[in-house]
């Protein structure tokens, strides 16, 4: 998340003139009729068909799927009220709901939606991390309200991956740019949902209204307005100042600053269930790394138990592998690499990794350095980077640490250029296999964590196999031989599975944690 998650698992915002809060007072009648928000990045021009530097929360709030993803992975209507897969599972078959509207008066359509989709396919080489894409043969209107896809072959998750908040929702056509191709970008961000853009202001906020003309249940408050805050220290006094209404997300404050305002009192806080596994990967085509057993004792030489109790505060349980077993298809009896000093300190004897003493180990006259990357705006990921710090040099494993602007730090997932990096999965829907799908090209570090295993081409063939099967058992089986697999060759470096943190002021109703990471529960709260 994602990364594409997270960055990819990204977000987006607008613009409104805000008196800062030592200027004057704002009417209480007038507050009470927005909510204030913070995010770490700016929210991008937000084109729905394609990806960073928008963000994917800001996204959300503007376009909507065809279907949606609930709780449990169950899927609800959306823009389209019901649909019905072939028997074959090649052709997917929607009744769109009547009367919906785009903010700016267009009516969605039929006609509409196969123009966006077009504009998907005519860019498929952006696209090419998402099966359901890559299976797409054509798309075809068949009056106002029906709207049919076929596949080039069966394809399983067709419907989980149209819930995905990018790239397959909807802008309306009057918001194409004068090429005629979104790649180029778009003329506004106007969508069906429940807001509206009204303003923005790159690096400093964005402001959403309420559309008025929305089709659903309306946001309760008129107005968002999203504060572009880097740093997490900063947005937590923000906070406390009650300029801010709710922080919401993971790593936007430090979880021990996060204890305090929960044990405060002062404040509403909450935990969310697990969503996504908070993990590192580890470069198994770049120097020491591309060493079996230098890859292993990186997973013993870590003590996660002590992380999560010191650092995470006990808010995220334990992660022994990349997806946790209540992933579907994961839960195959995989064993842990148990957190082992003496056994990391052999594998690395074992590897020609020498240490004189308490010292870093050296090879043909080469210290054993390593680089771990991560976003410098991400306040618990550079906690357990620190943690992760001290557990190596215990081993003789110098580990140098990289923050870095987010978007460096995902062109540097994208390009490979890392011994380590912070690369978290991205939890529902995405999981197992849009995430899986997109380690087979270099638009995450998943390429590269894989790139230098010998079995690399088989692991990408039974990808490619698996989300195609029309057979249970046989699709079970290639998903055990690739996790399998991928756990055995030790290129990821699994943390705990992540929660979403939040903590809004107690004048907020209506509070809800999300399904999926990269929503936030703006449209039912209100504030009194």
């Amino acid at each position: 998340m994602k990364n594409l998650f997270r960055a990819l698992l990204g977000f987006t915002a607008a613009l409104l003139i805000v008196l800062p809060s030592c200027a004057q007072p704002q009417d209480e009648t007038q507050t009470s009729k927005q909510i204030v928000f913070s995010w770490a990045q700016d929210v991008g021009p937000l084109n729905p068909h394609l990806y960073g530097p928008s963000q994917m929360f800001a996204q959300d709030l503007i376009y909507e799927p065809l279907v949606n993803y609930g709780r449990g992975g169950e899927i609800l209507p959306g823009l389209a009220e019901r649909w019905e897969v072939s028997a074959d599972g090649k052709l997917l078959t929607f009744q769109l709901r009547q009367g919906v509207q785009f903010s700016d008066g267009t009516p969605f359509n039929a006609a509409a939606a196969k123009a966006n989709f077009e504009q998907i396919l005519s860019n498929r080489e952006e696209h090419k991390w998402l099966g359901l894409v890559e299976e797409m043969d054509q798309v075809e209107a068949e009056g106002e309200n029906t709207l049919k896809i076929s596949l080039k072959q069966p394809y399983y998750p067709a419907l989980q991956e149209l819930t995905l908040i990018r790239p397959v929702r909807f802008l309306s056509p009057k918001a194409f740019p004068d090429s005629g191709t979104t790649a180029d970008g778009i003329k506004a961000p106007i969508g069906t949902g429940p807001w509206v853009l009204a303003d923005y202001n790159k690096d400093s906020l964005a402001v959403f209204k309420r559309n008025e003309n929305y089709w659903g249940d309306k946001p309760k408050v008129e107005q968002v307005t999203v504060k572009i805050i880097p740093d997490g220290e900063t947005r937590a006094l923000a906070f406390e100042n009650q300029e801010i209404d709710l922080i919401y997300g993971s790593g936007l404050i430090s979880l021990d600053t996060f204890k305090r305002l929960q044990e405060s009192g002062e404040y509403e806080a909450g935990v969310s269930q697990p969503l996504y596994t908070r993990a590192i990967a580890i470069n198994s085509g770049r120097g020491a790394t591309q060493d079996l057993q230098v890859r292993q004792a990186i997973q013993h030489a870590f003590n996660k138990d002590a992380v999560i109790e010191a650092v995470l505060y006990n808010t995220e349980p334990r992660a022994d592998t990349y997806f946790s077993n209540e992933v579907p298809y994961a839960n195959i009896g995989l064993q842990p690499y148990a957190y082992d000093v003496e056994r990391a300190k052999t594998l690395l004897d074992q590897a020609g990794w020498r240490q004189q003493g308490q010292g870093i180990r050296q090879k043909d006259r080469q210290p054993l350095t390593l680089e771990l990357a991560f976003s410098a705006t991400n306040d618990v990921d550079k906690a357990v980077a620190e943690a992760l710090q001290a557990d190596f040099k215990t081993v003789g494993i110098d580990l140098k640490l990289l923050g870095e602007e987010e978007q460096a730090w995902l062109d540097r997932q994208t390009s490979g250029e890392f011994d380590l990096i912070f690369n978290d999965t991205w939890g529902p829907p995405y999981e197992p296999q849009a995430m899986m799908s997109s380690m087979r090209s270099p638009s995450h570090a998943d390429y590269a964590a894989q790139s230098g295993l010998s079995m690399k081409a088989e692991i990408d063939r039974k990808i490619g196999e698996v989300l195609v099967s029309t057979n249970e058992t046989t699709r079970q089986q290639l998903y055990r031989d690739i996790l399998t697999t991928l756990h055995e060759q030790a290129v990821y470096l699994p943390i705990s599975y992540s929660t979403n943190l939040a903590v809004y002021q107690k004048n907020l109703s209506g509070f809800e944690f999300m399904p999926q990471a990269n929503q936030v529960p703006l449209t039912k709260l209100s504030k009194g």
